[in-house]
């Protein structure tokens, strides 16, 4: 594997006795992510990198449950508990303009359209109708951004850096 992994989810426990294991995923395209036959690559704690291919799949309660054709026994993937699920980077699908995957995002400097460094995109919610990145900033509160036109004005992932426009409420100094 000399390919680049992406983390696209996280293996929280297992399901039933038939290696079945819970994940919560960590992609905007789980559907594909975890769809049959989809090759993935475990990551545990240790940096182990284990390459499996998903046989079934299903969503219950914003979770996949996923079983891997490698692995049949629970008592086969119950090492795999908090570890992380990753894609290698050939697998990563082309996007259209103005979409971008989360490894794109995390880490870019946020700026003001004036040009005030604002912090860094630590982290990226799924709260409900759009994403909301959180801008880790220097000895103050983390800044909640919501992914809309309205707020966010250019995003330029060669140089990571995200130009938004703040709404009035959106900073609280």
């Amino acid at each position: 594997m000399s390919d680049k992994l992406y983390t696209v989810g996280t293996i929280v426990n297992t399901h039933g006795l038939r290696g079945e294991l819970k994940i919560v995923p960590h992609t905007d395209f789980a559907e594909q992510r975890f769809a049959n036959g989809s090759k993935l690559v475990i990551e545990d704690a240790k940096g182990k990198l284990t390459p499996v291919t998903i046989k079934s799949t299903r969503l219950h309660k914003n979770m996949y449950i996923a079983q891997f054709k490698e692995f049949s026994h629970i008592n086969e993937v119950e090492v795999f508990k908090s570890s992380l699920l990753r894609v290698e980077e050939k697998y990563l699908e082309s996007l259209d303009e103005d979409e971008y995957y989360y490894h794109e995002i995390l880490g870019c400097r946020v700026l003001t359209e004036e040009g005030e460094e604002l912090g860094t995109i630590e982290e990226i919610l799924t709260p409900g109708a759009n994403h909301v990145w959180v801008v880790g900033r220097p000895n103050k509160k983390q800044l909640l951004l919501p992914v809309i036109d309205d707020v966010v004005l250019d995003v330029n992932v060669e140089e990571k850096i995200v130009t938004v426009h703040l709404l009035e409420g959106l900073l609280d100094l």
